[in-house]
């Protein structure tokens, strides 16, 4: 796409005045700058980006290592909610997100010789002369800062060569960071160049800032986390960094920042011999006289350690690549959150002192979406200095006590409304001060409250008690009033709202569940059911009662996890005995599953968890009966989403009738290669999917809420693109933001990541 014009509306400070002019007056004096179109989209509508390079494609890495590497840091970049914004020159023509068509061009060395590694010095030529090249770290900074986006991750940086106090041999990377506004987050200077004197040429000479990003100051040395140097400053947190680019930003200072992330600490043992390795290839290109070519001594050095450590060097080096994309994400979704905020009033906080935005202004218009079930307060106090069986915790101990609001239905609906769609939330507060807290501060995210139902009961109150190293010692949760909640507070929002979806938690009682799931048969309304352990078996009564009268599954969707759904089917198959009615017997013969599907199955467990882990396999499908108990279920839920922590999530989907028809899924046979298998049963009116997604690699702050979030994303996904799961594109896309939304609240210290405004379409 050629982009010769910019939409001219505010998109929030992520665009500053001055960038969109450059830009602009670049694009009217016909500059050959291609935007594309999802980048722009991110851009106008503020959602974060993450700028990446293409040198490491063009000349950093082997073929076809470069491509696969280069695609697999845009997707550690999406798993964060980021856009990736690959930035490379193909045929004269600067391309800000590339196509898979320019990112094969580009790696594919071998075919286009003439690829040209490109500095700010190499810009003009090559776009005159119509090359293709790969940017470097400086090239990469100048066109981000174009476009106006605030975050580049990269691996090694350029910087002072050894020798550089006589040879002024400094790369332009150091320059164009410090006249470039971007927050460039790099594995730190390549072990092939002079640490020391870079620290002190970038801090004090040019005034950027120089920060690692770890516990220590220490600053990080390339293929070892630690150098010895410190510096003035560092962070520990995605937050803090994004502050220190938005306080920048906010006093328009045109430099940048260098946030170093130290290379993976498994990978640290490996340094030492990696080092030397430098050490020796650096000794021969003096020799050799490569050490004088410019910038083709990079390159060469980089070879020629890859060969002295047998290629171990390359595997150190994509880790710490993965790395800093998977770091720059999460600074870049933090500063976006930010910047939006920056176009509302004043934030407001509440007891624990945690930041939430003013409310929007609250619409009284029909909801879409319903959730049903438990709010809450989630109070946790965190021991300073005791341990559990400690004797000091049978007192009172200095610590910290945060309030941060919860409850499995309130989740849902904040991950949904922050999503893009206003859910409706209706839940039992009570008239005390709890509920007057809860209600204010629900109202302060910008939720709506019109479905609050005021009980003379306790508000739902969940107190938790933690170590000093953050396990949980013990709690109090007080979750009564959630079953006081029954169809007559319930039923005249549904009547009022008409909604297409109806989501509900197993804080409910038995009796509510099932008048919830009688209504949505009835009326043909999407439902769907979080579960817990304990409570997951309140919907078979549901369930039992519903088959009575329809041989379609009640419920639409259910989001388990491993262990719930274990418990499901297991109680499913003995206690209640659905799995041996004749509605069940009827469903799973018009399947017709045979021994193709128990093949196709086999092969995908021998799949591994993810690609890039060769350890972990899929074998869990059917050694653990995971694959079989989902498919057992389907009479009773159509869609089941299985959340497998560290494996990822599993997707199994039942398509009947004229559903079948319609589907893309029609046409997709089993490919275990692509993580599906797919089974066509009852003469093609009865389609099976079973898909495997891969985790989404993510640091783990505090895991409440993590379930909830991947929930409310789902319910806000299905209301956007209400056919997704009907083609193997639009699942994947489904699957992929209700992970990002989950991994967002993973890394964030509240119920729910406020982030999540960021992945709203």
């Amino acid at each position: 796409m050629h982009l010769h014009a910019i939409r001219r509306r505010v998109v929030g400070p992520i665009l500053s005045a001055r960038s969109i002019s450059r830009l602009s007056s670049s694009l009217q004096r016909g500059a050959p700058i291609d935007i594309h179109p999802e980048v722009q989209d991110a851009l106008e509508k503020g959602k974060p980006v993450v700028a990446l390079e293409t040198a490491l494609t063009t000349h950093g890495l082997p073929h076809p290592i470069n491509e696969q590497v280069t695609k697999e840091l845009e997707l550690v970049v999406r798993s964060t909610g980021c856009i990736p914004a690959t930035i490379g020159i193909v045929a004269g023509r600067i391309k800000i997100g590339l196509e898979n068509s320019d990112l094969e061009r580009l790696a594919d060395v071998q075919r286009t010789p003439r690829t040209s590694k490109i500095s700010r010095r190499d810009i003009a030529p090559a776009l005159a002369m119509k090359a293709d090249g790969g940017t470097t770290i400086s090239a990469t900074l100048i066109f981000a800062a174009l476009a106006g986006i605030r975050v580049f991750a990269t691996g090694g940086l350029g910087g002072v060569h050894r020798g550089g106090e006589t040879s002024m041999d400094v790369s332009a990377d150091l320059h164009d960071l410090a006249r470039c506004p971007v927050g460039l987050v790099s594995g730190g200077i390549k072990s092939i160049l002079d640490i020391g004197r870079y620290v002190a040429y970038r801090s004090e000479t040019l005034g950027v800032p120089v920060i690692p990003y770890s516990k220590s100051r220490d600053f990080p040395a390339f293929f070892s986390p630690r150098s010895g140097l410190e510096t003035p400053w560092n962070v520990n947190d995605p937050e803090t960094a994004a502050r220190i680019l938005y306080t920048q930003w906010q006093l328009g200072m045109d430099s940048g920042a260098l946030i170093a992330v130290p290379i993976p600490e498994e990978y640290a043992a490996k340094g030492e011999i990696i080092q030397q390795a430098v050490d020796q290839a650096v000794r021969e290109s003096e020799e050799n006289g490569i050490s004088k070519r410019g910038k083709d001594a990079t390159p060469w050095l980089l070879s020629r350690v890859a060969d002295l450590t047998k290629h171990g060097s390359i595997d150190s080096n994509i880790a710490l690549l993965k790395n800093s994309a998977l770091i720059g994400g999460q600074i870049a979704a933090q500063y976006q959150v930010l910047a939006n905020q920056s176009t509302r009033p004043a934030e407001k906080t509440y007891a624990g002192g945690v930041e939430l935005q003013k409310p929007s202004a609250l619409t009284s218009a029909p909801a879409k979406v319903l959730v049903i079930g438990s709010s809450a307060l989630d109070i946790s106090a965190q021991a300073q200095d005791v341990a559990e069986g400690a004797e000091g915790a049978h007192s009172t101990s200095p610590g910290s006590v945060k309030l941060t609001l919860g409850g499995v239905a309130r989740n849902i609906a904040e991950a949904c409304t922050r999503m893009g769609e206003p859910a409706l939330l209706i839940s039992p507060i009570g008239k005390d001060a709890w509920g007057r807290l809860l209600y204010e501060e629900t109202e302060a995210i910008g939720m709506r409250t019109d479905g609050f139902v005021k009980r003379d009961e306790q508000t739902a109150v969940c107190n938790l008690f933690l170590s000093s190293t953050g396990n949980l010692v013990g709690g109090v949760a007080d979750m009564r009033i959630a079953e006081e909640l029954d169809m007559k507070s319930i039923q005249p929002h549904i009547a009022k709202n008409n909604p297409t979806m109806i989501a509900f938690d197993g804080n409910l009682s038995s009796d509510t569940i099932k008048d919830v799931v009688l209504h949505c048969v009835e009326r043909n309304i999407t439902s769907d059911e979080p579960t817990s352990i304990i409570k997951s078996e309140k919907i078979l009564g549901a369930i039992q009662d519903s088959l009575r009268g329809s041989s379609e599954p009640p419920v639409t969707f259910f989001t388990p996890n491993l262990l719930e759904l274990q418990h499901v089917h297991r109680k499913a198959s003995s206690e209640w005995e659905l799995t041996s009615s004749p509605a069940w017997w009827s469903a799973v013969d018009k399947l017709s599953l045979g021994d193709s599907f128990r093949r196709d199955l086999a092969r995908l467990a021998r799949r591994r968890v993810h690609d890039d882990e060769e350890a972990n396999t899929l074998a869990f499908l059917v050694d653990h009966g995971v694959a079989q108990m989902a498919v057992a279920l389907t009479p009773f839920f159509r869609n089941i989403f299985i959340k497998c922590g560290d494996k990822g999530v599993v997707v199994v989907m039942r398509f009947s009738g004229k559903n079948a028809a319609k589907s893309a899924w029609v046409h997709e046979q089993s490919d275990p290669a692509h993580r599906h298998v797919v089974a066509h049963g009852d003469s093609g009116h009865e389609i099976l999917v079973l898909k495997h997604f891969s985790p989404h690699p993510t640091p783990v702050l505090n895991t409440t809420g993590a379930g909830d979030s991947f929930v409310g994303a789902l319910l806000a996904s299905l209301q956007a693109q209400p056919h997704a799961l009907s083609t193997p594109a639009g699942l994947h896309q489904l699957v992929t933001a209700c992970q990002n939304a989950a991994a967002l609240t993973l890394r964030s210290p509240l119920s729910v990541s406020p982030s999540l405004n960021t992945l709203a379409p």
